[in-house]
C-alpha cells in the first residue's frame, strides 16, 4: 500500500505532529514501506498455526527475590520541604 502526501499530512494532523515540507517525503516513504510489510504479513497462511497462550511455554522466567531493598525515609526528605502537613507536601494553590 502506498500512501500519498495528503494521507501523511492527515495522519500528522490527527496525531498533532508538526512535519516540515522537507520531512514529508521521508515520512511518506517510511510509512508506505511499513504498510507494505504489514500487507506481506497478512498474506501469510496462519490457518494451521495454533495460537500461543504464552510465548515462553514450558520455560521458566527467572525472577528476583521479593525483598525490601530501600527503607521509608519520608521524614528525612520532608525536612527540606518548606511546608508539610499530615506527612504530605503542601504546595501553593494553582487553580482558584
Amino acid at each position: 500500500m502506498s500512501l500519498s502526501r495528503a494521507d501523511v499530512e492527515g495522519i500528522a494532523r490527527l496525531a498533532r505532529l508538526e512535519i516540515t515540507d522537507a520531512e514529508l517525503p521521508v515520512y511518506v516513504g517510511s510509512l508506505s514501506k511499513i504498510l507494505s510489510f504489514v500487507e506481506q504479513l497478512n498474506a501469510a497462511d496462519t490457518a494451521a498455526i495454533e495460537p500461543m497462550a504464552h510465548p515462553l511455554e514450558g520455560e521458566v522466567q527467572r525472577l528476583r527475590p521479593d525483598a525490601v531493598t530501600e527503607h521509608d525515609q519520608h521524614a528525612k526528605f520532608q525536612q527540606n520541604a518548606p511546608q508539610v502537613a499530615s506527612a504530605l507536601y503542601v504546595v501553593p494553590r494553582v487553580i482558584e
